[in-house]
């Protein structure tokens, strides 16, 4: 992890008090500070800095559908090589980033699924059984553009809360 100075310790607390999320503190250390840090390692930074991410609750409108929960699935009897159907979908943002989940996560996975990006590439993603995210585009050697990564960690975060994740 990169070691930061004051001023830098400084940015960091005033975003948290902004209201930034993880994703977002993330892009801008890579950014505005050129210091590039995995998800994890941001959490981590937050934690050793005493800083209290602030939950923001998004209001629920009368005229909004209701996101229906993922039916649950049986992991025994479950074919792992057979591709899994995307069970939900974010619409697409500025970026046109679009975030699938799976219906039957891949094997050796707590959640898996897909994304688009801005540029129609596609990359699978997942969280594995020790929490830890993964990336993997189609084409090798492959890297979205960085408003394409802020807006898939955006993204990706919504899906997971709207699913029960």
């Amino acid at each position: 992890m990169a070691k930061l100075t004051p001023a830098q310790i400084t940015k960091v607390s005033q975003w948290v008090a902004e209201g930034s999320t993880l994703s977002v503190i993330q892009g801008r250390l890579s950014s505005e500070l050129g210091i590039s840090m995995t998800f994890l390692d941001v959490r981590f930074l937050v934690d050793d800095l005493n800083l209290t991410l602030q939950e923001k609750e998004e209001p629920k409108k009368a005229d909004q559908p209701v996101v229906d929960e993922l039916p649950p699935t049986e992991a025994a009897g479950v074919d792992a090589t057979e591709p899994a159907a995307p069970a939900d979908t974010v619409p697409a943002g500025p970026a046109n980033v679009k975030v699938e989940i799976d219906a039957i996560a891949r094997e050796a996975t707590m959640v898996s699924g897909s994304v688009t990006f801005s540029d129609g590439q596609l990359a699978d993603w997942y969280i594995d059984m020790e929490g830890r995210p993964g990336v993997v585009p189609r084409v090798p050697g492959y890297r979205p553009s960085q408003p394409d990564i802020a807006d898939f960690q955006t993204k990706l975060d919504l899906v997971l809360r709207q699913s029960g994740y």
